[in-house]
C-alpha cells in the first residue's frame, strides 16, 4: 500500500542537489561494481545503499523529503546497475578485437543501451508493477527503509530495521572481510562415479530476500537445485566415469547442467513473455492514452508519448552511428555496413525489449541481485550468433569475416546487456516509487540521468582497472603479474559462446535438453496452478543456473516466511529489509577496500576451515532463532 499520507500537496522530488548527490554516489557504486564484476563475476544491488547514503546527506542539508531521497537512490541505482556491461564489453578485448576501451564509443554504447532500458520500463511498469502481484523484494525493502526514516515513520520499525542491518553488516564483515566465518556450507557424497551434494550460503541478505519473495518461487528454486546437484550431476558423473568425481562434479555443473538451466530459462522466458503480452500491450496503450488525457493523478503518469518517441528516435540514431563506426575498419562495402548496422539496431530494439521484459520479471520474483542476467545474456548471444551464421549461409558474410562477426556480436550484446540490466533494476525502483506515492515520469527522468552519468565514467573505470590488473590471458603491458589478472568470468563465457557459435564449434546438446525440460515444466506449472500450487518454471530454471548456495538460502528464507506467517508480517519485513541493507552497505565498504588495496583478502584472518564453518553455522542458527522470536513476538496466537 502506498504511503501517500506522508506527503504534502507539493513535496520536493527531483531537485538539483538530489541530482548532484546521485551523480556522486554513481561514481562510487559504478567503480565498485565494475571491479567486483571482473574479479568475482558478482555485483551488488545499489538501490538500498544509495537510499541510506542519500538519507544521511540530505538530512544534514536539511528540508529533505522521502520522495527526494527516493529520486537520489533511483538515479544512483540506475547508474550503478549500468556497470553490468562488464559482462559483455571486455569480451572484445578477450577475442582480440580491442586493445583497450575507446572512450567515446563506449560512452555512446552504454548510454544508449541503458536509456533504451529506461524506455522499455515505461510500458513494463504497468504490466509488471502496477497490475502485478510480484513481490519485488529489494524495491519493497527500499520503500520500507525510506518510509521508516521519515518524520511520520514508526520509530520502533526503524529500530528493527537498524538492528537487522547491524546484525547482517557484522556477519558480512566477519565473513567477507575478516574471513572469520565461513560464507557457506556444503556436503557431498559419492556412489561410484556419481556425486550427490547440497550446499547453502550463510548470507542474511539472501535470507531476507527469500523471506520477501514468497513460498512458490523459493520452493521452485530449491527444486531446481535438487534437480541439478542430486539428479543431473550424478547422472552425468555415471555416464562419464572419472578418477576424481568429487573434484569434477563442479565442472559437470558449470559445463553441462548450467547450460541446461540456460535452456530452461530461455523457454520459460519466452513463455513468460507470451503470458505478459496482453498486459504489456495494455500497458503501452494505457501509457499513451493516459498521457494524452493528462492524468491529474501524478502517481500514475509516465513520460509523454512525444517525449518517448523523440528520445527513442535519438537513441536509435546513436546506436546506428556507433554500430557503423564499429564496422568501418572491417573492410565491408557500404551495402554490407548498412545491412549489419540495421540488423544491430533491430536486435537491440526487439531482442533488447524481450530480454529486458524477462529480466524485469525475474527481478520481481527474486530481486535484482539474484536475477541471472548472465543466463539471459547467454540466450541473447546465442540468438545473435545464429543470425550471423544464417547470414553466412546466404553468402552475405564470408568465413574470412567471422572475427568481425564475433566482435560485432559482442558489441551488440553489450548494448542489450546494458538495457536488460537497467530494466532489471529500474522496475525495483519503480516499485519503491509506487509504494511511496512517487511520480513515475520524474523517476523516469532520474533513471535517464543516472544512465548518462554512469556511461560517462564506465569506460574510464574499465581502462583504469584493465591497465592496473589486466584480464586473464590478456595483459596490456609487458612485465605484469598474470597471477593478479582479473578472471572476468562472464565476458570470457560470452566470448567463448560467440566464437563457438560463429565458428560452428559449439555443442548444443545441453541447451536442447534444457529447452525440452522447460516445455515439460511449463505443462507441469499449468496443471499445478489448478490446485493452487504454482511451480514457476523460470524460478526452477534459476535454481538450475545459479550457484546452489544462492538458491538454497533464498528457499530457506521463503520457507521460514511461511512457517512464521502467523507472526507480525510488519516486523518480519523490516528485519528482513535490514538484512538486505546491512550486507549491501558492507559490500560497498569492502569493495572500496578491495579496490584501494588491489586485494580481496586485505583484512583476512588465517583460521582453520573447520573452525570457520563451525562458527558460521552457530552464528547463522542463532540469528535464525532470534529472527523467529522477533517475528512471533507480536503474534496474537
Amino acid at each position: 500500500m502506498p504511503y501517500r499520507h506522508l506527503h504534502t500537496a507539493s513535496p520536493k522530488e527531483l531537485t538539483i542537489r538530489g541530482i548532484l548527490l546521485g551523480a556522486l554516489i554513481t561514481v562510487i557504486f559504478t567503480a565498485a561494481n565494475v571491479y567486483l564484476g571482473l574479479k568475482l563475476g558478482l555485483t551488488f544491488a545499489s538501490s538500498i545503499p544509495a537510499a541510506i547514503i542519500s538519507m544521511a546527506v540530505l538530512r544534514l542539508l536539511g528540508r529533505s523529503s522521502v520522495l527526494e531521497n527516493n529520486m537520489v537512490q533511483t538515479q544512483a541505482s540506475a547508474a550503478g546497475t549500468l556497470s553490468c556491461v562488464f559482462a559483455a564489453l571486455p569480451g572484445l578485448v578477450l577475442v582480440g578485437w580491442w586493445q583497450s576501451f575507446p572512450y567515446i564509443p563506449t560512452v555512446i554504447l552504454t548510454m544508449a543501451g541503458g536509456m533504451t532500458g529506461v524506455l522499455f520500463t515505461i510500458p513494463l511498469r504497468r504490466a509488471l508493477v502496477t497490475e502485478s502481484q510480484l513481490p519485488y523484494p529489494e524495491g519493497t525493502a527500499c520503500a520500507e527503509i525510506l518510509h521508516a526514516s521519515s518524520p511520520e515513520g514508526d520509530r520502533n520499525q526503524l529500530r528493527l530495521l537498524g538492528i537487522g542491518s547491524l546484525v547482517s553488516a557484522c556477519a558480512s564483515f566477519a565473513t567477507s572481510g575478516l574471513n572469520l566465518l565461513a560464507g557457506s556450507v556444503s556436503y557431498a557424497t559419492r556412489l561410484g562415479s556419481s556425486v550427490f551434494s547440497i550446499s547453502g550460503s550463510f548470507s542474511f541478505a539472501l535470507l531476507g530476500t527469500g523471506y520477501l519473495v514468497g513460498l512458490s518461487g523459493g520452493i521452485a528454486m530449491l527444486l531446481g537445485v535438487l534437480l541439478a546437484w542430486d539428479v543431473l550431476v550424478p547422472l552425468f558423473g555415471a555416464l562419464s566415469p572419472s578418477t576424481h568425481p568429487l573434484q569434477d562434479a563442479p565442472l559437470l555443473w558449470a559445463h553441462k547442467v548450467r547450460f541446461i538451466g540456460a535452456g530452461v530459462i530461455a523457454i520459460a522466458s519466452l513463455w513468460t513473455l507470451l503470458r505478459l503480452s496482453r498486459p504489456v500491450v495494455r500497458g503501452v496503450r494505457t501509457a499513451f492514452s493516459a498521457s494524452l488525457r493528462a492524468l491529474s493523478d501524478e502517481t500514475d503518469r509516465d513520460l509523454s508519448p512525444r517525449t518517448i518517441i523523440i528520445l527513442g528516435l535519438i537513441l536509435t540514431a546513436l546506436l546506428a552511428i556507433i554500430f557503423g563506426w564499429f564496422l568501418l575498419p572491417a573492410g565491408l562495402g557500404w551495402h554490407s555496413i548498412l545491412l549489419m548496422t540495421s540488423l544491430g539496431v533491430f536486435l537491440c530494439l526487439t531482442l533488447g525489449f524481450i530480454v529486458a521484459s524477462a529480466c524485469g520479471y525475474m527481478a520481481g520474483i527474486v530481486g535484482s541481485s539474484s536475477s541471472p542476467i548472465s543466463g539471459i545474456g547467454i540466450i541473447a548471444i546465442m540468438s545473435i550468433g545464429l543470425i550471423f551464421c544464417a547470414l553466412e549461409t546466404t553468402h552475405l558474410l564470408t568465413p574470412a569475416q567471422r572475427p568481425m562477426a564475433i566482435g560485432f556480436s559482442l558489441f551488440i550484446l553489450s548494448a542489450i546487456t546494458a538495457s536488460a540490466a537497467v530494466s532489471n533494476d529500474n522496475l525495483q525502483d519503480l516499485k519503491t516509487g509506487q509504494l511511496l506515492g512517487a511520480t513515475p515520469w520524474k523517476q523516469e527522468i532520474a533513471l535517464l540521468i543516472g544512465c548518462g552519468v554512469g556511461a560517462l565514467v564506465i569506460p574510464w573505470l574499465l581502462n583504469i582497472i584493465y591497465n592496473a590488473y589486466g584480464l586473464a590471458g590478456h595483459m596490456p603491458h609487458p612485465g605484469m603479474n598474470p597471477a593478479q589478472a582479473l578472471p572476468a568470468p562472464q565476458p570470457a563465457l560470452m566470448a567463448a559462446l560467440a566464437q563457438g557459435i560463429i565458428n560452428h564449434s559449439l555443442d548444443w546438446t545441453m541447451l536442447e535438453i534444457g529447452a525440452l525440460l522447460g516445455c515439460f515444466l511449463i505443462i507441469a506449472d499449468t496443471l499445478s496452478r489448478r490446485f493452487n500450487a504454482p511451480l514457476p518454471p523460470l524460478a526452477l530454471g534459476m535454481g538450475l543456473y545459479l550457484p546452489p548456495d544462492v538458491s538454497v538460502i533464498v528457499a530457506v528464507g521463503a520457507i521460514l516466511g511461511r512457517i512464521l506467517h502467523h507472526g507480525s508480517k510488519k516486523r518480519g519485513t523490516m528485519i528482513a529489509s535490514g538484512f538486505i541493507v546491512g550486507e549491501s552497505v558492507m559490500g560497498v565498504l569492502l569493495a572500496g577496500i578491495s579496490s584501494a588495496s588491489g586485494h580481496t583478502d586485505t583484512l583476512s584472518l588465517s583460521l582453520p576451515s573447520w573452525l570457520q564453518t563451525s562458527l558460521g553455522i552457530v552464528v547463522f542458527i542463532s540469528v535464525l532463532g532470534w529472527f523467529s522470536r522477533q517475528v512471533m513476538r507480536s503474534s496474537p496466537h
